[in-house]
């Protein structure tokens, strides 16, 4: 369970980074939009996981790669926007967020089993 503490803290952090790639994700990844879904943040405040969902490319891979190879520059314009609030600016750790993905299978399994003939229910 995370304190109040860190949700509030996640929660700069998520609306901090939405900005910075709102304004400069095109210079990582053209023609992608990149939504961070989730911040999870230690107890410690010295590490920050964000969960990233990517729209406009089918290479989740190659994205998550990408955005962790500008990890360091990303953290650096992250301090430059917080750095009044906080003491240290959190180590970031990019991973995808698969939940979108998760939901889509799960729809089309239900999907199935309602076009399926429904036996009739013996009593």
């Amino acid at each position: 369970m995370e304190s109040k503490r860190q949700q509030k803290f996640a929660g700069v952090i998520q609306q901090d980074l939405a900005a910075i790639f709102q304004r400069e994700g095109i210079n990582y990844l053209p023609n992608t939009l990149v939504t961070i879904t989730k911040v999870r943040v230690t107890p410690d405040l010295a590490i920050a996981r964000i969960f990233l969902s990517f729209f406009g490319n089918n290479n989740l891979q190659l994205a998550l790669q990408t955005i962790k190879s500008h990890a360091s520059e990303i953290r650096y314009k992250l301090g430059a926007r917080i750095k009044d609030q906080v003491r240290i600016i959190p180590q970031l750790e990019f991973f995808v967020d698969d939940t979108s993905e998760y939901v889509e299978r799960m729809d089309k399994i239900f999907e199935k089993i309602s076009k399926e003939e429904r036996q009739p229910d013996t009593e």
